[in-house]
Order: C-alpha cells, then structure tokens, then sequence
C-alpha cells in the first residue's frame, strides 16, 4: 500500500507547497516577506508579533532572506518604546526584478519592476502589429527586453521571470495563446518564440489590468469587474480577491459580447459585437477620424474642445458599453465596475451614456462606476508585478534558481 501524499497549500503564485517542515518554513518565509513589503521597515521583532512566531524563528528566517538578497537591513529602527531599538528590515533594491511585456495591436512595451515595486526600467515601441506573424512580433520584443534586462544588470538586479500580457484567450498552460482575433493569431505557443532562460508567464492583458487594479489600485474592493480597451475590448472578474477565470480559462471576454446580433461582423466570427461600437476603431470611425497613432489622445484633445462628432461616438460607445456591462453586472453583482486602459482617458464622455444603462437596465441598484488611476499602464504594471508577487510567495524560489 502505498503513503497518502502529504496535505498541502497553495501559495498566491498557483505553486502548492506541501504540509511538511520544509513547507512550513517555506511559508514563514514568505510572512515575513509580505509583512515587510506591507508594512516595512519593521524590525525584527515587530515582524514576530505580527506574524505570531518567535524571535528567534523570525531572526532565523531574516538572515536567510538578507543572505538572499531579498531584505536589506537599514540600521536602528526609530525607537516607539522604551528598550534597544531593533534594526529595520526593508526590502531589499537588489536582487530579483519582475519583467512584464505587453504585446498590443499597435504597440510593444517591456518594463522591469524591483520587489519593492519601483518601475526600474521600460521600452516601448509604437507600431502596427495585427497581421504580423508571432515570429517577428517575438523577434522585435525579444529585442526589448534584452535591452531592459541589460539595464537593470547594471543596478544589480536579476530577472525571476517574465509575464506577457496578450490580447487574446490564453490556455491553462499560461504560454499558449488560443486565439487573439485582432492580432490574426492562432494556437500559438509564446513560450516557443520568446527566450527560454527565465520563467515565462503569459495570460490575457485585461486579466493583467486587473491584477494591477488589485494589487495598485486605490481602495478598489474585493469584487470588482475590470475593463479596458484599446482596439479590443477586454474584461476580468475579481472574486474574494482572485481572478475568476472559468474552466478553460477565458472569462471576461466581454468585447465579444453582441450588443446588436444584426450589426456589423467582428474578426472573432460574431456580429454586432461590443469592440464594433466601443473599441478604439469603432470610435474613431463613427467620428470621421483616420486611424493614427495617440488615438486617445486625439479623442479626448478634441472632445474636450467641444468636437461633437467626437462626443457624440463616445456616447454611442458609452451606450454600448452599458449595454454589454448591464449582462455581466445581473449576472456577478460585483461591488464596482472599474473602467482601465483608454477608457479610462475617455470616462469623461462615456460615463454619462454608460451609467444611464446601468440605472436602466440593472435589475438592482446601479453598480457604481470607478475609474482607474493606472489607465493603460495597467496590464504592463500588473504583469511585472505578478512575478513580483511570485516571489514574495514563495521566496526560496531564489535559493532553488540554476
């Protein structure tokens, strides 16, 4: 007969780390570290308490993560209460840095984020992408992040992983991009262009957007439904604290949601759907306005000097956008609604139409509405951080890298 496998738990990061001694201290590791990027610098003795481990355990597990370059020690903390002052523990400016990319319909963008969460470096590059095949879409981001990479080695960090954010379904095996109807992309599995020699994560850019919103967010609830657009339109749904991804993974594909099933076709095979009346082209169309680059920009610079055949295609796309959110709002009850990317530079003009569907429309009150601070910087931000967070769940990953 063979043992029963021991119990485990998972970690934030999707690892599971199994219920035995060296799990155990795995997990301590990781208090102590999310206790210090919260609420440092603490010394080591307020980290004790408030984690409920002894000193001499947390003294232990410090000296373990400063040997790995994860905490740095800044000298005697300010003294709170009589006694010797302890020394602050923050986290450490070395050591690992997430790399998040972006691959967007017009543009590419890398940025590289150190584990206290500062942006160190980022590299951007304006351009069209639809069409293109993976290969030479990989072969110009691969460029990108070798040029980040470089400067952050110079600082004395090195890279724990990359994150690509993709506008498109992505499989369960998190490299395998489905289907990214606006890029022309089919079954294509990133993880087989793109370096090999750190760990690689790819997921959908709404879901990045909202992970974002989450960790960065000010104030933003548990529950929420995240959406962004730029020529597509993407959702995700927060639940409790974590993404609602459905069996397969797809959740949130809100752009695809028909609006008016007669209207017009859309490159994901449907008819009518939201991306016809609220993407970035759509807009621009119903405005009279060739495509070009800064599409934002333009609409906002022109809807604010009163161009009202600007604004009335943003309140169209409001409309439309109410009208998509109203079905996912019936459905979730989620706490907010919370517009990021270009809707979020936009809200100005959309909001009015968009919250007059939801009055109208929601079986409930309305959901109240927010905008996000981190507009298009989103899905990038959240995709450097997701490796970020990887390692303060499980910071012996470090010990354990080649």
């Amino acid at each position: 007969m063979t043992a029963p496998p021991h119990d485990s738990r998972p970690t934030g990061n999707g690892r599971t780390l199994p219920d035995t001694q060296q799990g155990m201290r795995r997990r301590n590791l990781a208090r102590v570290m999310h206790a210090v990027s919260s609420d440092g610098p603490l010394s080591r003795a307020t980290v004790a308490s408030r984690i409920g481990l002894t000193r001499a355990a947390v003294s232990s597990l410090v000296d373990e993560l400063i040997r790995w370059d994860l905490l740095e020690e800044l000298g005697p903390e300010r003294p709170s209460r009589v006694g010797r002052p302890g020394s602050a523990l923050a986290v450490s400016g070395r050591g690992p840095a997430g790399i998040g990319a972006e691959i967007g319909v017009d543009h590419l963008a890398v940025c590289a984020v150190d584990l206290r969460g500062t942006v160190r470096a980022r590299a951007v590059r304006r351009g069209a992408n639809r069409g293109r095949s993976p290969e030479s879409v990989a072969e110009e981001l691969t460029s990108l992040l070798q040029q980040v990479t470089a400067e952050v080695e110079k600082d004395g960090l090195w890279v724990a992983g990359l994150a690509v954010a993709v506008p498109g379904l992505i499989a369960r095996d998190g490299r395998t991009v489905v289907r990214a109807p606006n890029l022309g992309w089919h079954d294509t599995d990133l993880g087989g262009v793109l370096p090999g020699e750190v760990p690689l994560t790819v997921d959908n850019e709404a879901n990045f957007g909202a992970l974002a919103e989450l960790w960065l967010g000010d104030g933003t609830p548990g529950d929420f439904l995240h959406v962004s657009a730029e020529i597509g339109i993407g959702a995700a749904i927060v639940v409790d604290g974590q993404l609602l991804r459905g069996t397969r993974g797809f959740a949130g594909e809100l752009g695809h949601v028909p609006v008016r099933p007669d209207g017009p076709p859309c490159p994901c095979g449907g008819r009518g759907c939201l991306e016809q009346y609220a993407g970035e082209e759509a807009v621009l169309r119903a405005a009279g306005i060739e495509p070009r680059e800064d599409v934002v920009g333009v609409l906002s610079e022109r809807a604010d000097a009163g161009d009202e055949e600007v604004r009335t295609a943003l309140g169209e796309a409001g409309t439309a956008l109410g009208i998509a959110l109203t079905g996912a709002v019936n459905l979730l009850d989620p706490d907010t609604v919370v517009l990021g990317g270009a809707l979020a530079a936009l809200s100005p003009w959309l909001l009015p139409s968009l919250q007059r569907e939801l009055r109208c429309r929601t079986a409930g009150p309305a959901c109240p509405v927010a905008v996000s601070e981190l507009g298009p910087e989103g899905p990038l931000l959240g995709a450097a951080h997701s490796v970020v967070r990887a390692v303060l769940d499980d910071p012996a990953m470090v010990a354990e890298r080649p």
